[in-house]
Parts: C-alpha cells; sequence; structure tokens
C-alpha cells in the first residue's frame, strides 16, 4: 500500500490519519445531534403546532425518508469522485438545513425542512465509512469503526439532552438554531482534507488477467456475498430497535414514571450515552477475537444483540424502579456493540472501489424498513394503545437480528478470500 508516512498499514501517516479521524468522528457525532434534537421536544412541539404522536414521528422518519432516496447516487459520486469533498459539501447542507427548521411555523414546513436535513446526511456514513476503511489497516479496521459509530450515540445522548433542556427553558425553535452551528466549523475543516484515488474498478479473472468491471459484474459482486447480504438486513433489524428507543423512550419515562419534559429526556440519553462504550468496546472484542475465529465480526452482533434482546425483556416486563434503570443502562452498552463489526464486514468482503456503494446499501435498507418505518410503527401502535405496549415489539426484533448476524457468520470467510486486492494511493 502506497502512503505518505512511515506507519505500516496507514494510507497516510499515523497523526495524520487520526486528525482526518477526528473530524469524521466530530462530523457523525453533530449528524446525530441535528438528527435527534427534536425527539425530546416531542410535547412541546405537539402542543404549539397541534400534530398527534405520529406525526411527531414522521419528523424523524422525514430525514431517514431523503437518506433513503439520495444515499445510494451520492455514494456513487463518494466512490468515483472525492469522498472529502463530498463528505464536506453534505455537512454544509445538513447544518443550514438544521438552523432552517428554527424558521419553520407549521408542521409541514418542518417537515419539508427536517427532509432536506436527510439530504444533506445521505451519503455521510458511505462516505466516511470508505474514508475508514482507507486509513487503517484492516487487522485495526472494528476498532476504528466502532470508535467512529460511538459518535452515534455521543450525539444521540447529546441532542436528546439539550432538546429537552433547551426547549423547556427557551422553546423548541431555539434549539434547532443552537445545535446547527458547530457541525459547519468542521465541514468547512473537512475541505482541506486529503484524499485517495478513486480505486479503478477491474478484477482479475481465472487466467489472472485485468479486467474492466461492467454493470453485471458489481451485480455479482454483491449477490454472491451472502454474508454482506444477511448484515444488511441484520443491521436494519437493530437500527428499527435503536430508533425507536431514541425516538420513544424520553416519551416511556415521561408516562411511566410522571416526568418532567427535560428529566425523562435526561434518563434516556443517559442510557443512549452508555453505547458511547458499547461501539468502541464492540470493535476492540471482534477485531481480538477474529485472531482466533475469521468470523467473529459476524459472532459478536450474533451474541451482542441476543443480550439485548434479553435484557430489554426483564426491563420491560419484569423490572421497575431503579432495578429496570440498570438494567436499560447495561443494555445501552450491548445494543451497540453490533455496529463496529458488522460495519466493517460491509467493507471487508466486497471490491475496494465499492465501499461507499455497499455502505450506502446498507443505509438504504435499514433506513427504509428500520430507522423510518419505527418512528411510525411505535407511534402508530402508541396511538391506538400505549407505549408499554408499543415497545413490547422490539426485543422479538433484536432476537430476528441475531439470528441474520449468525446466518452471515457462516458465509465470511469464504467471501472475503474472493475480494479482488487492490492497493490504495495518495490522491
Amino acid at each position: 500500500m502506497k502512503h505518505s508516512g512511515n506507519d505500516k498499514g496507514y494510507l497516510f501517516s499515523r497523526r495524520y490519519s487520526n486528525y482526518v479521524f477526528v473530524l469524521l468522528f466530530l462530523l457523525y457525532m453533530f449528524d446525530y445531534i441535528d438528527r435527534t434534537v427534536v425527539t425530546s421536544m416531542f410535547s412541546s412541539i405537539e402542543a404549539d403546532l397541534g400534530i398527534s404522536h405520529t406525526q411527531s414521528g414522521m419528523l424523524v422518519s422525514a430525514v431517514y425518508w431523503a437518506i433513503v432516496l439520495l444515499t445510494f447516487p451520492v455514494s456513487i459520486i463518494v466512490d468515483r469522485w472525492s469522498r472529502t469533498k463530498t463528505i464536506a459539501i453534505m455537512a454544509v447542507v445538513w447544518s443550514l438545513a438544521t438552523a432552517l427548521c428554527a424558521l419553520t411555523g407549521n408542521f409541514i414546513q418542518l417537515f419539508l425542512a427536517r427532509m432536506l436535513i436527510g439530504v444533506g446526511e445521505a451519503g455521510y456514513a458511505p462516505g466516511g465509512s470508505a474514508m475508514i476503511s482507507g486509513l487503517y489497516p484492516i487487522e485495526k479496521r472494528s476498532k476504528m469503526m466502532g470508535l467512529w459509530n460511538a459518535s452515534i450515540p455521543l450525539g444521540t445522548a447529546i441532542g436528546v439532552f439539550l432538546g429537552g433542556i433547551i426547549a423547556t427553558h427557551l422553546g423548541w425553535k431555539y434549539a434547532f438554531g443552537l445545535v446547527a452551528f458547530p457541525g459547519l466549523i468542521v465541514a468547512i475543516l473537512f475541505f482541506f482534507v486529503k484524499d485517495y484515488k478513486t480505486v479503478d474498478l477491474s478484477f482479475f479473472d481465472k487466467r489472472n488477467n485485468k479486467v474492466k468491471m461492467e454493470r453485471k459484474d458489481i451485480f455479482r459482486e454483491f449477490l454472491s456475498r451472502y454474508s454482506i447480504i444477511y448484515t444488511y438486513f441484520g443491521i436494519t433489524a437493530s437500527i428499527f430497535v435503536t430508533t425507536s428507543l431514541l425516538t420513544w423512550l424520553p416519551t416511556y419515562f415521561q408516562i411511566s414514571r410522571d416526568l418532567a419534559q427535560d428529566k425523562a429526556g435526561s434518563m434516556a440519553s443517559s442510557i443512549m450515552a452508555l453505547a458511547l462504550v458499547g461501539a468502541p468496546l464492540g470493535g476492540i472484542v471482534a477485531d481480538k477475537w477474529r485472531r482466533t475465529n475469521i468470523n467473529a465480526r459476524l459472532l459478536l452482533p450474533a451474541l451482542s444483540t441476543l443480550v439485548s434482546a434479553v435484557l430489554l425483556f426483564l426491563g420491560l416486563f419484569l423490572f421497575r424502579g431503579i432495578v429496570q434503570y440498570i438494567t436499560f443502562l447495561v443494555m445501552g452498552v450491548t445494543i451497540m456493540m453490533f455496529i463496529s463489526g458488522a460495519a466493517s464486514v460491509t467493507q471487508d468482503v466486497i471490491h475496494p472501489g465499492l465501499r461507499a456503494t455497499s455502505y450506502s446499501i446498507a443505509v438504504v435498507v435499514q433506513n427504509l424498513l428500520g430507522a423510518s418505518m419505527a418512528p411510525i410503527v411505535i407511534g402508530f401502535i402508541y396511538d391506538h394503545s400505549d407505549i408499554k405496549t408499543a415497545l413490547s415489539i422490539l426485543p422479538f426484533v433484536l432476537v430476528l437480528s441475531s439470528l441474520l448476524f449468525y446466518l452471515g457468520s457462516k458465509y465470511y470467510a469464504r467471501d472475503i478470500e474472493n475480494v479482488t486486492k487492490v492497493q490504495l494511493e495518495v490522491q
């Protein structure tokens, strides 16, 4: 691998790679602050705009619908043009769109502004995944993916916390305005980050001749990788659960414990913040386990999601008070342990020139069937019953996720052996 530093396996020097990683981490954190700040302000927004619980859920889903529509075409731009420039432009768009939410006066305006946030965020996860996969050696991939994805629960916790506090003391519109601009500063810095050269889409045939990939070859690349297909749907089931909890756990605490909006938001954000431990922990364990078991990057998600299912079931149905809250806190750690290994698999078993595209497929599937549907499904059940009944389906969705990850692990070793080996070069 050609690189500008002397650190083995790194695209650039270790120090510069870590600098780029910090920027990627901060952008993902601000991405989720802007995305989730609305969830702890539902009561204020519903009272001000006169909307239902289902419409509140739609304000979250709006972001994911836009991501579903645009992430695939944007990921092609990422893979075939520039990762750094695309990421910077997207971050500018979603930051300005968040500020625009503060200027809205009715549900339609706020819904459209939230969709615009999704337009900006559409290709960030695929672009960031491709950057990290290129920056670091493969044996560190799960660890770095885990550390990067720790920004999701951190940003979510900050967003939920700030939304509740600011909405209570200043109003919900101020919350959107205040969280919008820090990400804009990091986005400007990212315009000056170095990139790697666009990878030629080619492979070696049975005679060891270099062959340029055609469209049918690209389709075959994905459809022949059973491990990645199971991983896409395993991620989707887990994301359905995490998005449901991110969206409706503050409401659950408000109702079940008769708490004020800001207190319920703080309790929920504390649980989500512990995923800050779970995501990197999952990466570290997966990478260490992989030294003795090549399938570890899918076996660990299978195990951790099953444990999370049990903990969530116990917390909802058997425990109350402090015991329930401690159970939810432990679940806050385990429920995000899947992401580092699963995200790495989307990069491990596919052609290096299709890494952003691969993660974009994961994003499309998880947002179409998971993140965009979860707030509405839970909101719909809540409208027709109660919040506890609505959340009671989630442990069973986690069991499904665990099964899908386990099935994918059966094909991982074969799939990674068939990946075309490509050396990345600094642009």
